[in-house]
């Protein structure tokens, strides 16, 4: 019996139970009922496949509901929208905008970007603010920084160590016997 209730879960939704669709037109008819709920990952995930097939007016539609809708990823594929200008004018204050937004939305990439930027504008204490906060939420690309800064001596050697230790933590945190089988 568990081994048949082990084999029906592999085969069904984690969230809905429902077993996963069979043809495009299904999991199409899914998304189309998941963002009719206001699904913000649903919409998310409609604009990743625009996004990839080129239509960047259409990806910016769905990303930008799924923002309204506080999803900390979509504000994050705006930003980069912005950034670069794909289906939408370069935009520094909107690109600014919704890396901040991700980044209170606990968004790693988009606070080590928003470190990143300050580094560039020479705000060296916001640099480090941001930095060490994605370094505590495990951001590899972040910890690199805040020691490249620790090295220019923007840094203070307990502030550094105390974003190593909770680096660290993070990391062990990420850690489960079932992903490291």
């Amino acid at each position: 019996r568990q081994c048949e209730e082990n084999l029906y879960l592999q085969q069904t939704c984690l969230f809905c139970r429902q077993p996963p669709p069979k043809t495009d037109e299904e999991a199409d008819k899914n998304y189309t009922k998941r963002i009719a709920a206001n699904d913000p990952v649903a919409m998310r995930q409609i604009g990743n496949m625009r996004y990839r097939d080129g239509k960047y007016d259409s990806a910016f539609e769905y990303w930008s509901k799924a923002a309204q809708l506080d999803d900390a990823m979509a504000h994050f594929d705006l930003s980069l929208l912005y950034e670069k200008g794909e289906g939408v004018e370069e935009d520094e204050k909107k690109r600014t905008y919704h890396l901040e937004e991700a980044a209170i939305a606990g968004h790693p990439d988009a606070r080590c970007n928003l470190g990143c930027h300050e580094v560039i504008d020479e705000r060296f204490d916001r640099a480090v603010k941001h930095l060490i906060i994605a370094a505590n939420l495990g951001h590899d690309a972040s910890i690199q920084e805040v020691k490249d800064l620790y090295a220019k001596r923007f840094v203070c050697k307990e502030d550094f160590a105390a974003a190593l230790r909770a680096h660290h933590a993070a990391m062990d945190a990420m850690k489960s016997p079932q992903r490291e089988a």
